[in-house]
């Protein structure tokens, strides 16, 4: 037999483990909701594996989970007969987070126990909850079609123990050692309630063993199967927190069964909060694939869209084959009507949630709508219902609306819907493209999550108005308003003209073009992309991302009313001011670069040009 080893926790686990002990957490009681939770997913796991290794549970074919209370020895054990736990096992699922975006998690560790309990109950890490109520918890376990047990014991103080050990049979036994002052989860009532309470969806026996005997404490049945007239909304609550192993309550629950040529069951929930590896690239959707009840996967990425990785909860399938692959699941054509059924369940709740409460919309779109307009981009069959539950900022106040509020109210002769993109929506209000469009009382979206370049480029109209960047092509604001009538066109005075004309020949190793702005009321310069071009956040973050060697030449427009332009228009055709305006061509070029956020590309040419200029200024 091997000799007790001593590891050290993962850094993460070590801070999780101080937090959970030292929170002063209200509802303790929810770490044998966890507890449970993880043994019946051990149980699902097993049951699945039987399936192609039937030898694996041919000993022990009744999954149960079992509760044992030694109130002399204040110990509380939590045991299973699912797919257990080897050496290894114990270490990595116990002893450190494999987790996407955990570095992202624990960033958002406040200090603030009660905020961090809350964080902690995204994570799922329910297992580590047993430190609320024990001074010491030991994890036997013995992995299905094994010989050897391993025994795993901790303080929750930095460390562990892993020793080999004795257990009859495969799967688990959790020993908890309570602490002085948690006395009530040594007496069984307290137990029975608990149970009764958080854990009656589980769909295995739930058992206490009582004087030597055997007493279920659940219903022991598929809450989804169940008609929806027979749950309570507190059994959709802790079935939603067993699925997703989630500490916050459902947004919405979608709860439906179809019968015909395709028979399933879903139950389906959007979270209240948003998890905290949403945007992670490696995060996969947290729906459960069943088959006749028995668990086969969480991983079956065809089952729901990427757009709607937010969703929690379970589909039972009962034309889907038990023994079925996950290479089977990627061209399965059940599962693809099961989707395409899912899908519209989902957007059809969120459509009557949106009309019935739409402040209570707006919270959820708060949180998910950046990840629902991924669909605009993915989902062309689903684009119009999406575009019709996109919301959006814009010019016009600092609240919310939708594309048909946008259209409401657009101007007389306005044919397009104008929109800028960027990294921030407050950023976004100051920029100088917008100046034009301000004069004019035009409204025009503000759109700053990464997926709006993609998706509006994708979908080009909505209900036949274009949508127009405001940083690309020429801005001809003349038609807008004024009865919708074309206002009269005046032509730049000759001093300008020359002024465009010394600034093309400055810049044309730079820039496409120079030419008098409309768009501009108040800022001297800005950059714009050629009508036909790529926009340039879009060009920007293909360029980040090395999909494109170099940048496109944009368009310097100049604004003829600014004083600055209107001075240096002044000094073209003196000589003794050529260089002095070559240089302030430059200038004026890296200005309207660093208002868009662009590194200037010559920094000592930059300085230098600008040392020039001041002095110039104040000789």
């Amino acid at each position: 037999m091997m000799a007790e080893e001593k590891l050290q926790f993962q850094a993460e686990v070590g801070r999780l483990l101080d937090i959970v002990a030292h929170s002063l957490y209200s509802d303790k009681e929810v770490f044998l909701r966890e507890l449970i939770s993880n043994a019946s997913d051990a149980c699902d796991r097993l049951r699945y594996l039987a399936l192609t290794r039937p030898e694996l549970a041919a000993d022990d074919p009744a999954y149960k989970v079992r509760i044992a209370i030694d109130p002399k020895a204040r110990i509380l054990t939590v045991a299973d007969n699912g797919i257990g736990m080897g050496r290894d096992d114990l270490i990595h699922n116990l002893g450190t987070i494999a987790r996407s975006g955990t570095s992202a998690f624990l960033k958002d560790l406040t200090g603030d126990s009660g905020k961090d309990v809350k964080l902690i109950g995204q994570f799922g890490v329910g297992f580590y909850s047993a430190f609320m109520v024990a001074d010491k918890v030991a994890v036997t376990s013995r992995k299905a079609g094994e010989e050897k047990a391993w025994r795993w014991e901790s303080d929750g103080r930095g460390e562990f123990t892993i020793v080999e050990a004795e257990r009859e049979g495969r799967g688990t036994t959790i020993e908890l050692h309570i602490r002085a002052g948690e006395d009530e989860f040594l007496e069984p009532q307290r137990i029975r309630q608990v149970v009764r309470t958080y854990s009656d969806h589980i769909a295995l026996p739930v058992v206490l063993v009582e004087d030597g005997k055997d007493q279920t404490l659940n219903a022991a049945a598929a809450l989804w199967q169940k008609p929806k007239n027979e749950i309570t909304e507190q059994q959709y609550k802790e079935f939603y927190r067993h699925a997703g192993h989630l500490g916050d309550e459902p947004w919405l629950t979608v709860h439906f069964k179809v019968e015909g040529k395709v028979e399933y069951a879903a139950l389906l929930f959007v979270p209240t909060e948003k998890p905290f590896d949403l945007y992670h690239p490696d995060r996969r959707h947290r729906v459960k694939l069943y088959v006749k009840r028995v668990f086969i996967t969480d991983e079956a990425a065809e089952l729901v869209p990427s757009w709607l990785r937010f969703l929690k909860g379970v589909v039972d399938s009962e034309d889907l084959p038990l023994n079925v692959s996950r290479e089977m699941l990627q061209k399965n054509a059940v599962l693809a009507k099961i989707r395409h059924g899912l899908v519209g369940r989902v957007l059809s709740k969120l459509e009557k949630k949106a009309e019935a409460a739409p402040e209570e919309y707006l919270s959820f779109f708060e949180k998910f709508g950046a990840v629902l307009k991924e669909g605009l981009y993915e989902d062309f069959e689903r684009r119009e219902t999406l575009l019709k539950l996109a919301l959006f900022r814009s010019t016009q106040g600092e609240g919310w609306s939708s594309l048909a509020e946008y259209v409401g109210r657009m101007k007389e002769g306005q044919d397009a819907i104008y929109y800028i993109t960027g990294d921030d929506a407050k950023a976004l209000r100051k920029s100088p493209q917008l100046e034009g469009f301000a004069a004019k009382g035009i409204e025009v979206l503000l759109l700053s999550d990464p997926i709006d370049d993609f998706w509006i480029a994708s979908v080009g109209e909505y209900e036949g108005k274009k949508f127009r960047s405001v940083t690309q092509g020429g801005a001809d604001l003349s038609k807008i308003g004024a009865d919708g009538k074309d206002e009269e066109k005046k032509e730049p005075p000759a001093e300008l003209a020359g002024l465009v004309a010394v600034l093309r020949l400055a810049l044309k190793d730079e820039v496409k073009d120079v030419r008098a702005s409309e768009r501009l009321t108040e800022s001297a310069v800005c950059l714009v992309a050629d009508q036909g071009d790529l926009d340039m956040r879009i060009e920007r973050m293909l360029r980040q991302h090395k999909q494109l060697d170099q940048a496109s030449k944009r368009i310097l427009e100049i604004n003829p009313k600014h004083a600055l332009i209107a001075e240096l228009a002044k000094q073209v055709g003196k000589p003794e001011q050529a260089q002095a305006l070559n240089d302030l061509a430059f200038l004026l070029l890296d200005q309207a670069r660093i208002v868009e956020g662009e590194v200037v590309p010559d920094p000592a040419a930059f300085a230098r040009r600008l040392s020039s200029a001041l002095a110039r200024g104040l000789g």
